[in-house]
């Protein structure tokens, strides 16, 4: 199968070819032209293949789910396409694979996502939901179905409980770390002054710091799955280095990255993402709220606010796409209402101490 892109007068216009092999081991071909965009084109495609496979009107949930597989291994990050094929090879196939796609009916997802996947948590039970409605979405957009039966289902997840660290916990945390010279004790330092992703501090090279100006350049993040890439939203942006955190970094060139182009040592255990794993169980070592590595973000962003910084500018520092995002933040820190009850005006009656049985005892 191949959709060809050619230009034509000076226009983009898309040319399908589709071949099989017949019962007898015969190649088949089939083309068609022109396609003014690729979406119908990849439609075109999907239709000559069910038609020279004998499935003229019918489609399969396995059929379509490889269609929409192969077009996420294609257009999307590694790590997507290979979420989307584990839940989906995991909870719907072995339930769906025979099954037409206009066949499936809303109580079919209903019963797969909270029945079929009844052990599972709320928040798994939303994410495969989520899934499920994207592979639905695509057949609605490609003209396969006219209805996404997954469409007014709904997954009732309680809030997470973010981890924090407070003021006091900060400086235990980075006291012990450093009095026992914790291998780990340069990263925690480093995420909690600059609030920046795991990824993003795996990433950071030398070249990205500007110490004359005082700004990092954030603009790039690791993960296993992806290798280096660009951020979460995909775009860069600049944090000011405050005078802490200046003294750290030189300090770190000294010390831990003399030689290196990265800010931070590489250590296997973040090289395998256990670094989680790792900060939660020193903190609970030593007798604090056993936080994740991510979770030291929060506490960056959380004492940004508590510290009266505004909205927006810690929007701009840690690189949030969504005011909403931050926002959540400001609850967490409890900073949109401080001091609200002091206007209660309840005032708890003070008991005065009375010492006359004492007297009247002593009379006796």
């Amino acid at each position: 199968m191949a959709i060809k892109k050619v230009q034509t007068n000076g226009k983009t216009q898309y040319e399908v070819i589709v071949k099989v092999r017949d019962k007898s081991g015969r190649q088949v071909m089939r083309r068609k032209r022109w396609f003014n965009n690729e979406r119908d084109a990849r439609k075109a495609e999907f239709e000559l293949m069910m038609e020279l496979e004998g499935h003229k009107t019918k489609v399969t949930w396995k059929q379509w789910v490889g269609h929409v597989l192969e077009k996420y291994r294609v257009e999307y990050r590694n790590s997507t396409y290979h979420n989307y094929k584990h839940c989906l090879n995991k909870w719907f196939n072995p339930v769906w694979n025979d099954k037409f796609i206009d066949d499936i009916k809303p109580s079919d997802v209903h019963a797969a996502v909270f029945e079929t996947n009844e052990d599972t948590s709320s928040y798994t039970k939303r994410g495969l939901l989520k899934i499920v409605k994207r592979v639905f979405n695509i057949a609605i957009e490609e003209g396969l179905i006219v209805r996404n039966p997954a469409v007014g289902i709904r997954v009732r997840c309680a809030e997470a409980n973010q981890g924090v660290l407070n003021k006091n916990e900060i400086e235990i945390l980075l006291r012990e770390a450093r009095r026992i010279d914790h291998r780990f004790f340069p990263h925690w330092t480093l995420a909690l002054l600059t609030g920046m992703r795991s990824g993003e501090l795996y990433s950071l090279r030398w070249t990205d710091v500007d110490l004359v100006t005082g700004k990092i350049t954030i603009s790039k993040a690791w993960t296993r799955y992806n290798g280096e890439g660009p951020t979460k939203t995909a775009k860069n942006r600049i944090y000011p280095i405050s005078s802490e955190c200046r003294k750290f970094l030189e300090e770190l060139k000294l010390k831990y990255s003399k030689d290196s182009e990265f800010v931070l040592p590489r250590l296997w255990e973040w090289n395998q993402g256990d670094q989680a794993k790792i900060l939660k169980n020193f903190c609970g070592e030593i007798g604090i709220t056993p936080v994740k590595f991510h979770d030291l973000r929060a506490t960056f962003i959380t004492q940004m606010l508590n510290n009266g910084v505004p909205l927006s500018k810690v929007m701009a520092i840690v690189g949030h796409s969504s005011l909403k995002t931050t926002q959540g933040y400001l609850r967490l820190s409890g900073k949109d209402v401080e001091g609200a009850t002091e206007s209660l005006n309840i005032a708890v009656p003070v008991i005065e101490e009375r010492f006359d049985n004492v007297v009247e005892l002593r009379k006796r």
